[in-house]
């Protein structure tokens, strides 16, 4: 039970087929002014249960730029995989993937591999922005789901709040993100806790506190049962989070990064 606890909560860490393609174009007009992220952007974690290592995650921005219903995007991947003795119980194996408009940051193709010991599943998702459409395919079945406007993946989700500027958000504020994922909507909800400063492999830094809000389940301590801090300049990268389980707390630090848009500042 309590391997069990963990995988789930460096699968939230981690989250953080064939398909139809349609002909029509995708009528882009949001415009959302991007200084965040680019392309080349690679950031490597570390996932830990008190001293023991247990997963690593990364977050790629590919170096070129696809093409996806005639639009330039973003092509990010998510990858994470247990380590050392986790590793030996159970072997998680995942890749996340979104083609993010980059002019819009909303999704237009979204695909996941999950190898979760002898558990697999792949499917890809096809976005129709133009008809708020969400269309699912799990190998040979394709779903067709309604969804709001201007929704996102759980990866294009978390660019998007990248590119929010926080000295507009008030203490205490919730932000909310319309996402769609493993065929349902809900909403991506983050609480902006404040300013800090935390100590890092690197040196100290600067940092804004976030508190992405859980549903309430048997899994997780409470509804803020997640904090994030992130790096308080352009970037907004993630340097440091924390989970707290019913069973004790699982933590992740950066440990290492290249290609962003601005250099960190450490002191």
């Amino acid at each position: 039970m309590k391997r069990t606890y963990i995988i789930l909560a460096i699968s939230v860490f981690v989250l953080f087929f064939s398909f139809r393609q349609f002909e029509e174009k995708y009528e882009q007009t949001r415009v959302v002014p991007n200084k965040s992220f680019g392309t080349g952007e690679r950031v490597e974690y570390r996932v830990h249960y008190g001293f023991i290592n247990a997963a690593e995650a990364k977050v790629e921005v590919s170096k070129n730029v696809s093409t996806i219903n005639n639009r330039p995007c973003f092509r990010v991947n998510v990858t994470g995989k247990t380590v050392g003795a986790f590793d030996l119980v159970s072997r998680v194996r995942d890749t996340w993937r979104s083609y993010i408009d980059t002019t819009a940051i909303l999704p237009h193709l979204f695909e996941r591999q999950i190898q979760e010991n002898k558990y697999r599943k792949e499917e890809k998702v096809f976005f129709n922005h133009n008809k708020d459409q969400a269309i699912s395919s799990i190998k040979d079945e394709t779903k067709t789901f309604n969804v709001p406007n201007n929704i996102h993946d759980i990866i294009s989700g978390y660019f998007f709040l990248r590119t929010i500027d926080f000295d507009r958000i008030s203490e205490g504020e919730v932000i909310e993100v319309p996402t769609f994922f493993d065929g349902e909507i809900y909403k991506l909800r983050v609480r902006y806790v404040g300013k800090d400063v935390i100590k890092t492999k690197f040196g100290k830094t600067r940092v804004l506190r976030l508190n992405p809000l859980i549903p309430s389940n048997k899994f997780f301590k409470d509804e803020g049962a997640m904090r994030l801090w992130v790096s308080d300049d352009s970037n907004k990268i993630p340097l440091k989070a924390e989970v707290e389980l019913k069973i004790g707390s699982l933590e992740m630090d950066l440990k290492s990064y290249r290609g962003l848009r601005k250099d960190l500042t450490w002191f």
